[in-house]
């Protein structure tokens, strides 16, 4: 089995958890981590934003924006298939 080696930030914040030690302090800490993650996000918007990298019709852009792969995706007719294979290699 392999040996996780801790950082210097990783093992401060397991010296800092012996003073969770109830499910209210747990869910503090949770809800202090998102503030912060949520804070850095702010941030780097506004500097996004301040730098002119993220502009107004970027953001309407994203209304319409679909990344998913489509749900119509043509099956392959796995009898025609094999059909096309068996005459490439005869």
């Amino acid at each position: 089995m392999a040996t996780t080696v801790f950082n210097d930030a990783q093992l401060e914040v397991l010296r800092m958890m012996s003073v969770f030690n109830t499910p209210e302090a747990v869910k503090d800490l949770k809800q202090s981590i998102s503030n912060y993650f949520a804070q850095k996000a702010e941030e780097e918007i506004d500097r996004l934003w301040a730098d002119g990298v993220l502009t107004e019709s970027k953001v309407e852009g994203f209304r319409t924006l679909h990344e998913r792969t489509p749900y119509n995706v043509s099956l392959i007719n796995i009898d025609e298939f094999l059909a096309e294979l068996e005459s490439k290699f005869s």
